[in-house]
C-alpha cells in the first residue's frame, strides 16, 4: 500500500516533529487526533505524481482506499474533492482502531500508525513483530502482520526492557523497508528521500 508521494518536509516536518519531540522527552501521550493531524500534515493535498503507484491521492487517501470505503469504484474527482473529515475517518477506523494500534504501548503508536498509514497496517505490525523477535522474545512471533495478544504482550515486553531503543529498532525497520522497495522497483527512487525524511521525524522522540 506504500505510496510514492510526500509531502514537502518543511513546514510539516517542524509542526509535527515538535509536538513528537514533546510527547517523547515529556512522555506526553497523543491523542488519535492529534496523530492524525499529524499525518495530514506529512501527506499533504491531492497529488498525482505519475511514478506514484498509487494514484490519485489527496490527504494521503488513495483511489483504491476510497473505493473501499464508500463501497463502490471511486472517480478521480472524488478523490480530488475528499473532505478532511472523511479523511479523518478512514485513518481511524481503519488504520488506528480496525488493526488495534491502540493496544499497543503509547510511546510507538504515533510511529506504528503512521507505519500503517504509509504501508498498510498488516506490514507495521510487521516491523513490531520482527523488532521483538530480533529481541529474543520467547517464544518468537510468527511474522504475519496480525496484532494478536501475542504481539500486544510482546510489544509491552519490548517496551519494558528497550525503552527508548525499541522505537528507535522500529525506525530502523522501516528505513530498510524503503530501501529494499527501492532495490526491486528502481523507479521509487525518486520517493526515497522523502520517505527517509519521514521516517527520521520520529527519531527527534528518542533523540
Amino acid at each position: 500500500m506504500i505510496r510514492g508521494h510526500n509531502a514537502d518536509v518543511g513546514h510539516s516536518r517542524r509542526a509535527a516533529g515538535e509536538r513528537t519531540r514533546r510527547a517523547g522527552k515529556e512522555g506526553i501521550v497523543l491523542t488519535v487526533s492529534e496523530m492524525i493531524d499529524d499525518i495530514l500534515r506529512r501527506e499533504g493535498g491531492f497529488v498525482d505524481h505519475p511514478a506514484d503507484r498509487g494514484g490519485p491521492t489527496k490527504f494521503g487517501i488513495t483511489q483504491q482506499t476510497l473505493t473501499a470505503y464508500i463501497g463502490r469504484v471511486a472517480l478521480r474527482g472524488e478523490v480530488e474533492a475528499l473532505g478532511e473529515d472523511v479523511a479523518r475517518d478512514i485513518y481511524e477506523r481503519n488504520y488506528f482502531f480496525g488493526p488495534r494500534i491502540d493496544r499497543l504501548p503509547a510511546p510507538i503508536q504515533p510511529f506504528v500508525f503512521d507505519c500503517a498509514v504509509n504501508h498498510g497496517p498488516r506490514q507495521a505490525v510487521k516491523f513490531v513483530q520482527r523488532v521483538c523477535n530480533h529481541a529474543r522474545y520467547q517464544p518468537p512471533l510468527s511474522e504475519d502482520g496480525a496484532m494478536g495478544p501475542n504481539t500486544r504482550k510482546a510489544a509491552e515486553w519490548a517496551q519494558a526492557i528497550m525503552g527508548d531503543v525499541f522505537l528507535e529498532a522500529l525506525i530502523e525497520e522501516r528505513k530498510n523497508f524503503y530501501h529494499l522497495i527501492v532495490a526491486a522497483r528502481p523507479s521509487q527512487q525518486v520517493f526515497l528521500a522523502g520517505w527517509l525524511n519521514r521516517a527520521a521525524e520520529f527519531e527527534e522522540a528518542v533523540a
